[in-house]
């Protein structure tokens, strides 16, 4: 649907599809656009964690692999043409399960007294010593690999580490992109299924729009080899229950669930980013849609479209 609505609207929106894992074709792309090409969002990458545990030669293949090839052939083919990649929190590891904690009656709260709780957890976190999961893992690699493109040869690299991706128009599954799946559950009474830490487990969403926004402003003043974290911060942010909860209230239905005791493995318990860094580099952006407004828009997007 988007790349129709794409076509339909851009006269000069062209579409080429390839596998950034075959080097001989994806090659072929940048010989045809060369020093033409301004700007590269790189978003192409395998998200599941635990599709990467069954497939982690494939994952680290589209990940890692795919994305250095992207690295090298702008660096050869459109070497002044600035470079966005979508990274993840995942490079933390879970090493933010070690916080402490506090257990409310519908989340888990970082303690107040800690320097993370105004604002989240910032980029200075340690990504070592700790478990990643094969998909974390194979993005740290991809993480750090941008970053060396950036300060090593000076291109204008950009990692953003994201929380979650959500908006409108996500394509939520079972085990990836919890609130665009667990709206589809509302709507169609299906029931949800929560995977361990009793549900209480926190996470911050940013809306796509203002993803999309953060991304603007780099490419109009990039830092080379900068990292930024990405995510809703305080501004937007809920635990799975609560997020069960918004979903019954907007959808007017009630939101079935089941729980099962085993967390998935690397998983987060509570995880807030920091988007201090950014706002500091990059003061005309904010934020255009909390937890509530997000959740309402993907409601009516999904009622069209299910």
């Amino acid at each position: 649907m988007g790349k129709k609505r794409l076509l339909e609207t851009y006269s000069n929106f062209n579409s080429e599809e390839i596998d950034i894992r075959e080097y001989q074709k994806l090659i072929k792309i940048f010989l045809k656009y060369g020093s033409d090409v301004k700007l590269i969002i790189h978003t192409a990458a395998q998200p599941s964690h635990d599709w990467a545990a069954r497939e982690p030669l494939t994952d680290f293949g589209v990940n890692a692999t795919g994305t250095f090839h992207m690295l090298e052939f702008c660096r050869i083919h459109c070497p002044e043409a600035v470079f966005i990649f979508t990274s993840t929190n995942k490079v933390y590891g879970d090493r933010p399960n070690a916080l402490p904690l506090i257990e409310l009656d519908n989340r888990y709260e970082i303690n107040s007294s800690h320097p993370y709780f105004e604002n989240g957890i910032d980029e200075n976190m340690s990504i070592d010593q700790t478990k990643h999961s094969v998909f974390g893992a194979g993005k740290v690699a991809t993480d750090v690999m941008v970053q060396e493109y950036g300060q090593y040869f000076g291109m204008k690299t950009g990692v953003f580490r994201g929380g979650c991706f959500t908006g409108p128009n996500h394509s939520g599954a079972q085990l990836h992109g919890f609130l665009a799946y667990l709206m589809k559950c509302a709507i169609t009474k299906n029931p949800y299924t929560i995977f361990g830490y009793k549900g209480k487990q926190v996470r911050d969403n940013i809306h796509s729009f203002d993803l999309v926004k953060m991304f603007e402003a780099f490419y109009q003043n990039p830092s080379p080899g900068e990292v930024y974290n990405a995510g809703g911060r305080r501004f937007s942010n809920c635990s799975v229950l609560e997020a069960i909860q918004l979903c019954g209230e907007i959808s007017g239905n009630t939101v079935q669930h089941t729980y099962s005791n085993e967390n998935r493995i690397g998983d987060h318990i509570w995880y807030i980013s920091d988007v201090s860094k950014f706002r500091k580099h990059y003061p005309n952006w904010n934020y255009s849609f909390n937890m509530y407004d997000t959740l309402v828009e993907m409601y009516h997007n999904m009622l069209n479209r299910i």
